[in-house]
């Protein structure tokens, strides 16, 4: 009821049905904090416990039969384990310097591990370690010490850390600079490490999960058997990407432009399958630097032909941190920034003997490598040099004596070019797909892995062979009751009326600087869509781009173009038609469609009109007619309501997933989006719903909003206009599509009131 006049709200849901005498409803709890002031009351003691909740079995006989059997290969190896009474013991890895202060640099724990494994290797009984590179170290069995603390001593040996005593460290000349230094003995750094006791893992759960009886000790077990897969991947010399590993192989480069590479590697890790423990093998890609020079990392960066026109600005955000190798010393470093001044200018000072004395003279970066080390510089003296130390005491390399180490991810945004480039270079065909994953697990060679012969772990050299079926095609349903079935995946509607159309009204054209017939393009897409049965208005205007503008910046061009839709147009158009001059990568799209869509609500259709004939408007008039409000076809048994269990029940089918911002771009929101069903018994048509959220936040976070006795989450949203366009029926079932990646949960966990 309204509070404010007595009388039911116009779009009041009705109240729920009342509950059966023998079912006991389940409180859930709010999805915010609960309230410490205002406690749940408990549950009333005469009434039962709360139900269990089960996995749906699978009914008697509820294989799928229909079809023509066809056999499968799938990328995951089968793999047998020997039976084993071992625990896998887990430890706590704390590293710190000799003064106690907690180790924080990546990739140094590897190195520290296998330098106590290989120093104290009686100690610890000759174990094999199972290390993940951070705080998780495993063991089959016990470490024979109760009190596990290690002094570990890791030569320094041109590695670019800064600490004192490497390279540069004392006086701020260039690495291996002084005749004193050049004397001196690799410098090292100490480290202690404690390895604590956390828990046990029982072997006997890897068998649980061959059996397909998952647990929690079955998902530790993997987990450790995930580990071992990275250690021995880290050991073979691979970049490694969570689960997937990318060894140094020119071949799998592909240039994206830009001083940027895609990497193909490959996904390993082992999963519980119905059928047992497999390891799943899949291609993967990651971006990377290109290797080489430094320089020619940068002209390509930036686009450029001459190093004279590099903006060291940019140089500096796009070196920062990235490893390199220096000739003539083959010494790797860690680029930290550039130089103030140019190699010929920068200063630094040298300390050199004079008989029994020292002395300290003031030295240009370019003099001492010319005229002391004896290195001809072609081209580094007018530009900074590459600073390898501390700020305070800088290391200087100039740039020609620097190139850049392979196998270094690039974690910058990339440009619509380069991710198109990306995807093309990136596509495989089946075989050659297989052939990969197939080398890809020969390269590997974890048969030879100490921890996995140990675990009795023997992987199938070959794809699992599965049986599927060939779904017969579904007869489809177009207007005035015409049916026709897909083939080969697709079907043509030309010559076809639609389910439901559309009316096209006060609609304009708008062109970017494409070349066409604009008028018979027009004529042709009224013609065509006036045969499919939909309403075309002739276009109140069409409003082409400036010639000047075209070479203008992209905001600056859909500003313009916005400026004149006001100027010429009586109202707010529901419809434009955009023209793009370029079919792929055209950079006005993106920005075009966040203006139309996110900040003025107006849809939209773009089309670049290079080959445009009947088929291809039949399509664009598809799009067109969909994002109206119209329908375009149906499936023959959801017309007649055939569809079983969704057909005869009203049911609402969710989809829901969350897309995060590309690499490089950390800080951007991530996008919850829901699609959900409306107009049952119908499932072609749907409404979706976008929110933001916190960035790289896989959880929905929006769909539950309590907000007093209401919520605006988008879960109810979906509720109410699946209400409202289903006859006022609410839903009996629910059915959830959650897109799907290796660290996606299926659903928030959030809990709301029914």
């Amino acid at each position: 009821m309204d509070p404010h006049d007595g009388e039911p709200a116009a779009d009041e849901l009705p109240p729920p049905p009342p509950l059966p005498p023998n079912v006991v409803p389940i409180i859930a709890e709010d999805a915010a904090a609960a309230s410490e002031s205002e406690p749940p009351p408990p549950p009333p003691p005469s009434k039962p416990a709360k139900p269990r909740r089960h996995i749906m079995a699978r009914p008697p006989n509820g294989l799928g039969k229909k079809g023509q059997p066809i056999q499968l290969l799938a990328n995951h190896y089968k793999v047998s384990v020997k039976p084993s009474e071992e625990f896998f013991n887990h430890y706590y890895v704390n590293l710190k310097y000799e003064d106690d202060t907690p180790v924080d640099s990546k990739g140094i724990g590897r190195k520290v591990l296998d330098k106590l494994q290989h120093t104290y290797h009686s100690e610890l009984a000759d174990k094999d370690f199972a290390y993940d590179g951070e705080k998780s170290l495993f063991t089959i069995g016990a470490l024979p010490q109760i009190n596990n603390e290690f002094i570990v001593v890791l030569e320094d040996i041109g590695s670019g850390k800064t600490a004192a005593g490497s390279p540069g460290g004392n006086n701020g000349s260039p690495g291996g600079g002084d005749q004193k230094r050049v004397r001196r003995p690799y410098q090292a750094k100490t480290f202690k490490v404690e390895l604590n006791f956390a828990a046990t893992i029982p072997m006997a759960a890897i068998g649980h999960a061959i059996r397909g009886q998952e647990s929690e000790h079955s998902l530790e077990a993997l987990r450790v058997l995930d580990i071992i897969l990275r250690q021995h991947s880290a050991k073979q010399g691979c970049l490694l990407v969570r689960q997937s590993f990318f060894h140094n192989n020119p071949s799998s480069f592909v240039d994206l432009g830009g001083g940027v590479m895609g990497c193909r590697g490959f996904h390993s890790s082992f999963r519980g399958t119905q059928s047992g423990l497999s390891l799943n093998i899949d291609v993967s890609t990651t971006m990377i630097v290109k290797p080489g020079p430094v320089i020619d990392f940068l002209l390509a960066n930036q686009k450029v032909d001459h190093p004279d026109k590099i903006d060291w600005q940019k140089a500096k955000r796009a070196l920062k941190n990235l490893r390199i190798k220096t000739t003539p010393a083959n010494s790797e470093f860690k680029i930290v920034g550039l130089s103030e001044r140019n190699c010929n200018e920068q200063m630094f000072p040298l300390r050199r003997r004079n008989g029994d004395t020292t002395e300290t003279v003031e030295i240009t970066v370019y003099d001492y490598f010319v005229k002391n080390r004896g290195i001809e510089l072609r081209y580094s003296g007018n530009l900074p040099c590459i600073n390898a130390g501390r700020p305070k005491r800088p290391t200087y390399f100039p740039v020609e004596l620097c190139t850049l180490v392979p196998l270094q991810r690039y974690t910058k945004a990339l440009s619509t070019m380069q991710r198109t480039s990306l995807v093309e270079k990136s596509r495989q065909k089946p075989h050659e797909r297989m052939s990969t994953l197939n080398d890809a697990l020969k390269r590997s060679n974890y048969d030879a892995d100490p921890m996995l012969k140990a675990c009795g772990i023997q992987i199938a050299q070959n794809f699992t062979q599965i049986e599927g079926r060939v779904l017969p095609a579904p007869k489809l349903k177009a207007g005035n009751g015409e049916e026709f079935f897909a083939r080969n995946g697709r079907w043509n509607i030309a010559r076809k009326k639609l389910i439901r159309t559309s009316s096209v009204k006060r609609w304009s054209v708008v062109n970017f600087s494409a070349r066409c017939d604009l008028r018979g393009l027009v004529q042709d897409l009224k013609r065509v869509a006036t045969g499919m049965g939909l309403e075309y208005e002739d276009p109140h205007t069409v409003i082409e781009e400036s010639p000047s503008l075209r070479r203008a910046p992209v905001a600056r061009r859909v500003e313009e173009m916005f400026a004149q839709i006001k100027a010429k147009l009586p109202g707010a158009p529901l419809f434009l038609l955009c023209l793009l001059p370029e079919r792929k990568n055209c950079e006005v799209y993106g920005p075009w469609k966040k203006k139309c869509l996110a900040d003025f609500g107006i849809v939209t259709q773009c089309l670049a009109p290079q080959r445009v004939n009947d088929q291809y408007l039949s399509n664009l008039l598809l799009k067109i007619n969909a994002k109206l409000g119209g329908l375009n076809t149906l499936l023959q048994i959801e017309a007649a309501r055939a569809i079983p269990i969704v057909g005869k029940v009203p049911t609402i089918i969710l989809g829901m997933d969350v897309s995060h911002g590309q690499p490089g771009q950390s800080d951007r929101p991530s996008i919850a989006a829901v699609v959900s069903s409306r107009e049952w018994p119908l499932i072609s048509k749907y409404r979706a719903t976008v929110h933001t959220q916190s960035p790289k936040q896989e959880m929905m976070a929006s769909l539950f909003k309590p907000r007093g006795t209401e919520d605006d989450g988008l879960i109810r949203e979906s509720l109410i206009d699946f209400y409202t366009s289903s006859g006022k029926r609410k839903p009996d079932q629910v059915i959830i599509f959650r897109g799907w990646s290796e660290r996606k949960p299926v659903y928030s966990g959030h809990k709301h009131r029914a």
